[in-house]
């Protein structure tokens, strides 16, 4: 049977890692998952291991994969569109979804992704969000889902009040509305009351992901974010030139993402909150950029530190300490397995191989 990532032995090492964890997949069995976003870094993978579960486990799970561009999907799922278990549905979430299929479970994962897009274009982040959650909600209330997962961000804490910075589930700081940089971490807070309230009102057993920055093997080459420009430079041998990097914040493997979702989906309690992070790699971007520059000494590379003058216009957030708190996903028997070492390690070989 054709296997499920074959241009990138990384990341099919990756899968068949997670399937053979004792993930719980088997409560999938002969159901029929929906994957939104399914050609983004956390839904292509999503899409794979449930296929990767049918390959070596027999679980019979048929994954409908929902993308804008076949195009696209052709590009990111390759061979795997010949299998019979994986089909795409094409579409637009803020258009709905059309198939007359029975689904038994969604993973909720469409959204803009880019920092830059949410200042760029804060309307459509905002619409996304809103609108495209509602008719995925929707959905899932005409078709009776078993479970929905729906995947959030830590940015719903703002700035943290909390004095160490370790944020559970219940902790919220401070967003400014009037901040078009706050068109995504807005979105998200009143999606996720959106889904608590489909939750309450029409009894949709939907969950909540707040994924940390998330990155591993599968994160494309090209990717804006300061961890792949990071380890860009590990491969391209270019010195590190970042801004003063004060921020601190928990990373999740992408390995690791993709089997707390899983875990949610199957063992969360509906209406309720999970942080998604390795709670063991808070670290500055100062020191994330000298992990990279010690765990790659080959490349000879060094940091050096530029700040821009105006911040907002590259989309960052504002400086702070943020240590998700993954405690009340660990109970449900999670466990992340990849620190922030082995992470780039990983995505390098990714990256190469």
């Amino acid at each position: 049977m054709i296997t499920e990532s074959a241009d990138n032995r990384i990341l099919q090492e990756d899968i068949e890692s997670l399937v053979n964890s004792g993930c719980p997949l088997d409560q999938l069995k002969d159901s029929t998952v929906l994957v939104t976003g399914a050609t983004g870094l956390i839904g292509s993978q999503v899409v794979k291991a449930l296929a990767c579960a049918n390959r070596l486990k027999g679980t019979n799970i048929r994954v409908l994969a929902f993308v804008r561009s076949r195009e696209k999907a052709k590009k990111v799922f390759g061979e795997l569109l010949n299998r019979e278990d994986v089909d795409l549905v094409l579409g637009d979430v803020n258009r709905g979804v059309k198939t007359e299929e029975p689904v038994d479970y969604i993973i909720h994962g469409a959204s803009a992704t880019s920092s830059r897009f949410f200042v760029t274009n804060p309307v459509e982040t905002i619409v996304t969000a809103l609108d495209g959650t509602r008719n995925i909600l929707e959905f899932a209330r005409e078709k009776g889902v078993k479970g929905m997962v729906y995947l959030s961000s830590l940015e719903v804490y703002g700035v943290p009040q909390t004095q160490d910075g370790r944020v559970t589930e219940k902790d919220y700081g401070y967003i400014d509305p009037l901040s078009v940089r706050s068109s995504y971490s807005e979105g998200k807070r009143m999606v996720e009351c959106l889904c608590v309230s489909y939750a309450a009102e029409y009894q949709v057993p939907v969950k909540i992901a707040r994924l940390s920055q998330t990155f591993g093997a599968g994160v494309e080459y090209a990717d804006g974010r300061v961890f792949a420009e990071f380890a860009r430079c590990a491969v391209e041998k270019r010195n590190i030139v970042h801004t003063a990097g004060n921020t601190l914040r928990t990373y999740c493997y992408t390995k690791d993402a993709v089997s707390a979702l899983l875990y949610i989906l199957v063992k969360g309690n509906a209406g309720e909150a999970y942080n998604v992070t390795n709670k063991d790699t808070a670290v500055t971007i100062r020191e994330m950029a000298q992990c990279v520059c010690d765990t790659f000494p080959e490349s000879g590379i060094s940091v050096e530190f530029d700040m821009p003058k105006d911040l907002a216009s590259f989309g960052y957030n504002p400086e702070m300490v943020i240590r998700l708190d993954s405690s009340r996903l660990e109970e449900l028997g999670w466990q992340a397995t990849v620190d922030l070492r082995e992470m780039f390690i990983r995505m390098v070989e990714s990256f190469t191989n």
